[in-house]
């Protein structure tokens, strides 16, 4: 039976302890000066500032009040910026990683630029022999026009006439848009570059970008 007793105790005694290894003590002083004690955060000083203490007696932490309504909106404004400048400088260090995969030296950037370059080249050169072909359809419909000279021209002449000048103008407008889009490859292509060769140099992904905190 005692040893029996034992056991028992013994049990308790390992079911005690854990439970009073976990016990808190939540001590503060309420609005109206009064000292108050529990074993959970204390609702009258949830707008107050409340201790916890070791089972000791000393202090662990201090618990700061709740927040007010103004605050925790700050608070949460606060956690997105964080969260936001964490996905920006994660984005910048992929982007960084991938340019230098991509472009490993600049005679490979180089190369890039030149395809990009020479795509457009074939499309505006493609419009230039459009136009020569049009001009040479449009001399015989201009030598017909000469003999209504002073006169009104017939609707079929005047419709050719009219739709060789719009093909054209059509084509002249296709090499003034690649003509802007070879700038803004250049611009593209030159704004890589500069990046590269910082990085090329040893400077670490997304150097420029503040790292969060």
């Amino acid at each position: 039976m005692r040893r029996g007793g034992l056991r028992a105790v013994c049990v308790l005694g390992l079911v005690v302890l854990p439970t009073l290894a976990q016990a808190r003590i939540y001590t503060c002083v309420s609005p109206s000066g009064k000292h108050l004690t529990s074993d959970r955060p204390i609702p009258e000083c949830l707008d107050l500032e409340q201790r916890e203490l070791n089972k000791d007696g000393s202090q662990k932490r201090v618990v700061p009040p709740r927040m007010t309504p103004a605050e925790r909106a700050a608070w949460e404004e606060q956690q997105r910026k964080r969260v936001q400048a964490e996905q920006s400088y994660k984005d910048a260090v992929r982007r960084d990683r991938n340019l230098l995969v991509r472009y490993p030296t600049q005679a490979a950037h180089d190369k890039a630029r030149q395809s990009a370059l020479d795509d457009i080249e074939r499309a505006i050169a493609s419009s230039e022999k459009r136009i020569a072909e049009l001009q040479k359809e449009r001399k015989p419909l201009l030598d017909d026009a000469e003999f209504y000279k002073g006169k009104r021209l017939p609707g079929a002449l005047r419709v050719k006439l009219d739709g060789n000048e719009a093909s054209q103008q059509a084509q002249k407008d296709i090499i003034e848009n690649q003509q802007a889009e070879k700038v803004r490859i250049h611009g593209l292509y030159d704004t890589e570059l500069a990046r590269l060769k910082k990085l090329w140099a040893g400077q670490p992904p997304a150097f420029d970008v503040a790292p969060p905190r």
